[in-house]
């Protein structure tokens, strides 16, 4: 028995094992109900749940000092070898990443998936390639909406006001309707609504609910601006050595956790939104009194007309410089998807 321990095996004994040890980045805590209900209880059960010989080491990122922009560089590196990635925030590092979710690209989850599927392979080749990362899943936090503590009536209102935002294609689309974009943190947007430093958000309704940022708005114009996609990435030094079956059995467990998210997603968005403007039923989140803003057919035609007039041409062009066949490979997996 010792000497099985110890890595060698006495005649006709099978050696034990070796642990795969895998240092995990999850979702902030902040962002609530997917990383606590969902994301957390799969790491800590996923030893168990495809047997292999798993030990895991489970950190959601708002404990670990690190910032989300800085995620696909610590993947690169090994510091890390499996990362939740906040796909928006880490798409300053890879463009292409953002190809997913455009502004105005998935005004639902059903596009929202026809998007994914067409376009994963193409973003986890470029991360493989370049950041040494390869791809295991994408799935939405869902619909992100506008949070406001000014009286607005229309996506026209936020004309002159600061809004927060978390990637370069939402500053770009909210410059185009008359606001002003502010990078903000998640973590920190609380705070900055409370200061007046910002007098509107975006954000998905759960994660706001959860954040409380209802406490400190009064509107909530619900237009699904982006799916707020994220993604698991594995450094593939680690995944290299797993052999082909214990791979295939962890890119199985991967698969149905984003199926459970996916369904998961669109039920708190419905439950939060109702839970945000006080009403019935509200069983997820906590129920407050925003006034909820109608989605006029003005502001739909306006998200519709954006892909087209905004949010790709400034992306496609920003993406080119960093990666020649960036726009060509995302007009052949999504130019009928998107309508272009």
């Amino acid at each position: 028995m010792l000497a099985t321990l110890l890595g060698t095996t006495l005649a006709g004994t099978p050696a034990l094992a070796e642990t795969i040890n895998l240092k995990v980045i999850g979702q902030p805590l902040a962002t609530g109900l997917i990383q606590k209900n969902k994301e957390q209880p799969f790491f800590e059960t996923l030893a168990e749940k495809t047997g292999l010989p798993l030990s895991i080491n489970y950190k959601p990122l708002d404990t670990t000092g690190i910032k989300d922009v800085e995620q696909l560089r610590v993947l690169k590196s090994g510091l890390f070898d499996l990362i939740s990635l906040r796909m928006s925030q880490v798409s300053r590092d890879e463009p292409t990443i953002l190809g997913l979710d455009l502004v105005g690209l998935n005004p639902d989850f059903q596009q929202g998936r026809r998007v994914v599927e067409a376009y994963q392979d193409t973003v986890d080749q470029r991360l493989q390639e370049r950041f040494n990362t390869k791809l295991l899943a994408v799935w939405p936090f869902g619909p992100q909406v506008l949070f406001c503590k000014h009286p607005i009536n229309s996506l026209a209102d936020v004309k002159g006001l600061k809004v927060r935002v978390y990637d370069q294609n939402l500053a770009q689309f909210v410059e185009s309707v008359g606001g002003v974009p502010v990078p903000v943190a998640f973590g920190d947007v609380h705070q900055s609504l409370a200061l007046g430093m910002i007098e509107c958000a975006i954000t998905g309704p759960s994660s706001a609910n959860s954040a409380g940022w209802p406490e400190v708005t009064t509107h909530m114009l619900p237009l699904g601006f982006q799916l707020a996609l994220n993604g698991y990435g594995i450094n593939l030094k680690t995944w290299n050595k797993l052999t082909p079956e214990q791979q295939q059995r962890l890119q199985a467990a991967f698969d149905e956790l984003s199926e459970d998210i996916w369904s998961y997603s669109e039920e708190l968005f419905l439950d939060a939104s109702r839970c945000n403007v006080g009403a019935e039923p509200c069983t997820t989140g906590t129920k407050y009194k925003l006034v909820d803003v109608p989605v006029s057919e003005a502001d739909l035609a306006i998200l519709a007309s954006t892909v087209q007039k905004v949010s790709y041409p400034t992306w496609a062009e920003q993406c080119d410089k960093a990666n020649p066949d960036c726009s060509a490979n995302w007009q052949r997996d999504l130019a009928g998807i998107a309508g272009l």
